[in-house]
């Protein structure tokens, strides 16, 4: 019981340090823009929170299925489909966001990064249906 212990605790901080950088990048963004801040700014910021938030979303995963496994859990569990279907989805909107941003205009990047936080936080409601 203790590892499955470890492994939740791992998992929640995880996906913390990713849905909740995700809420601070985003105000961060808005204040520095505000500020006058130039392009190369955001970019440095945006690519180390990139670096942080793929740490987080690979310890996510590598703990989530570590859980699963700990749990007994059947590949079959609905619940798991349903947040192992939200998790894919946020990962490739995310890759695809870290991929055409630099050519993307500013809403279309905020549209598609309301998305990512949108995602992730249904993420957290799969996750707490499946506890229920």
């Amino acid at each position: 019981m203790t590892m499955l212990l470890v492994t939740r605790w791992v998992h929640l901080v995880a996906v913390a340090t990713w849905t909740g950088g995700l809420i601070v990048l985003a105000a961060l963004v808005v204040a520095l823009r505000r500020a006058g801040a130039d392009r190369e700014l955001l970019r440095a910021a945006a690519r180390q929170f990139g670096r942080v938030s793929w740490a987080a979303m690979a310890v996510a995963v590598l703990t989530g299925v570590a859980q699963v496994w700990l749990l007994g859990w059947p590949w079959t569990h609905g619940g798991l489909h349903r947040k192992l279907g939200l998790v894919a989805l946020v990962i490739v909107l995310a890759a695809w966001h870290q991929r055409t941003a630099p050519s993307s205009s500013p809403a279309a990047r905020g549209v598609v990064q309301l998305l990512i936080l949108l995602v992730s936080l249904a993420i957290f409601g799969a996750a707490v249906a499946m506890r229920a």
